[in-house]
């Protein structure tokens, strides 16, 4: 039987985002990069520790979902996403697409 692993990308985008929060690991340019190194170290790991033969990675789409409008205060006592978050997806080439 083939094993198919699933990512949700926005989930460890905010759980590496915070995780290095104290400490967060910066380029010479001084961008924080935590996130991109936790994501890849997450994603390396999947596949060395599992060998999935189907590995997939789920972004929330552009424009909020279907939650807003079943539910309008989805989310509405979280803080505003901090601006080095923001530079993540500049940075990495793998979520702009």
């Amino acid at each position: 039987m083939k094993k198919l692993f699933l990512v949700d990308a926005y989930a460890l985008i905010f759980k590496y985002y915070y995780a290095f929060m104290g400490r967060p690991m910066r380029n010479r340019a001084g961008m924080n990069t935590s996130v991109v190194f936790g994501f890849t170290k997450f994603l390396r790991d999947i596949q060395k520790r599992e060998h999935p033969d189907l590995l997939g990675v789920a972004f929330d789409p552009k424009g909020g979902s279907f939650r807003r409008e079943i539910f309008p205060e989805y989310k509405a006592n979280r803080a505003e996403t901090p601006e080095d978050y923001f530079a993540t997806f500049d940075f990495s080439p793998f979520f702009k697409k």
